[in-house]
């Protein structure tokens, strides 16, 4: 028996043939985008004038609150952003403006506790706690739900490395016949 995997369009709903080959686009912002980045797969002649629609754009941060508040984001056209300098051509501006060194990443003093229901089931490194596992079991649906939400993988208790994790009863193997 074999599988064959058929495309789709995200953005037509057609079948994506084999010679048509598939575009993958990942979406990290979009006003209704609520649960972090997605991919999309397309035709490549559905995205032929994304290039050609795309926009010359400044990203700005503006940092306008207490130390330490989070700073607002803004994106707008070039040219807008460009305007703003009156004295000297942002060109210039810009290539003479003192360099920002992204900050640096601190150690995480704090641990997170896996076995609490905000956080159990998170992909993780470390082993699964008894607690862990129970609350997962327990609250699957939640737990799944909250795993959707924040975009990362769901727990499938038919998956056998994810049923042994979480203590699920491990499911058969699959029988294939010839």
């Amino acid at each position: 028996m074999g599988k064959k995997t058929v495309h789709v369009s995200d953005f037509s709903g057609e079948v994506i043939q084999p010679g048509d080959g598939v575009v993958s686009l990942v979406v990290l912002e979009h006003p209704d985008l609520v649960a972090g980045p997605v991919r999309l797969d397309a035709r490549p002649v559905e995205i032929e004038s994304i290039d050609d629609a795309a926009l010359d754009v400044a990203v700005v941060e503006i940092h306008d609150g207490p130390e330490g508040s989070e700073p607002r984001r803004v994106v707008l056209t070039a040219s807008e952003f460009d305007e703003l300098a009156t004295d000297t051509p942002m060109a210039q501006l810009l290539r003479t403006a003192e360099r920002v060194r992204p900050a640096k990443t601190t150690r995480r003093t704090e641990r997170i506790d896996y076995g609490t229901l905000e956080h159990a089931g998170k992909p993780h490194r470390g082993r699964v706690t008894d607690e862990e596992a129970r609350l997962v079991r327990e609250h699957l649906d939640e737990v799944n739900k909250r795993l959707a939400d924040e975009g990362v993988r769901q727990i499938d208790p038919d998956d056998p490395d994810l049923a042994a994790r979480y203590g699920f009863p491990t499911p058969p193997p699959a029988v294939v016949v010839a």
